[in-house]
């Protein structure tokens, strides 16, 4: 598979002003421009996955590139060299650091999907916890789990206007995403 282009200045400067989710614009443009510069991705021992925890200063600049885990030295050494070869990176869109971890695949028949932003005005959920769980204290109390906040008319009405038009690549990720994690053999017959 040949390496996909890299992400254009328009690109780049579509994702420095989109401060929304973690900066995922920018994250995902990230891992567009190292997987471009990584080369042609050919079957075999050489192909594989990495994934990277990143830490990028508010200027821009890489500050620590720490690898998780791989499943290829080759792999791993072509996105080594492919981030620290990287050109200057625009400033990040909040002004603080970027802390992510990101997975860079390197073969022949995968890709990163295009991520899809009609969601992201949306409260993150909360992360689910047992609210019958005993931590060994008397009496047993449930925990309560705090509801989540909901945004006012205001705040989410300029969320709207920051959010970009999805693509079709990235609303046919999201769809085969969703397949495979709710989809059944049984639910065929």
């Amino acid at each position: 598979m040949e390496a996909p282009p890299a992400p254009s200045a328009e690109e780049w400067g579509l994702a420095a002003g989109y401060s929304l989710k973690n900066s995922k614009r920018y994250r995902y443009t990230w891992g567009q421009q190292v997987r471009s510069m990584m080369g042609t991705a050919i079957e075999g021992p050489d192909q594989g996955v990495v994934r990277f925890r990143i830490e990028i200063a508010p200027n821009g600049a890489l500050v620590q590139l720490e690898t998780l885990w791989t499943t290829s030295a080759k792999a791993e050494a072509l996105a080594r060299k492919a981030v620290e070869s990287m050109p200057p990176l625009p400033p990040t869109p909040n002004g603080k650091p970027l802390i992510f971890e990101k997975t860079i695949s390197f073969q022949p028949f995968a890709q990163d999907d295009a991520p899809i932003y009609k969601y992201d005005c949306e409260p993150d959920r909360p992360g689910f916890s047992n609210p019958f769980v005993f931590d060994g204290r008397l009496p047993a109390v449930p925990k309560v789990q705090a509801p989540t906040e909901e945004l006012d008319s205001l705040a989410l009405e300029e969320c709207l206007k920051q959010l970009p038009e999805d693509s079709f690549e990235g609303e046919r990720a999201h769809d085969q995403r969703q397949l495979k994690q709710w989809g059944s053999s049984k639910l065929v017959r």
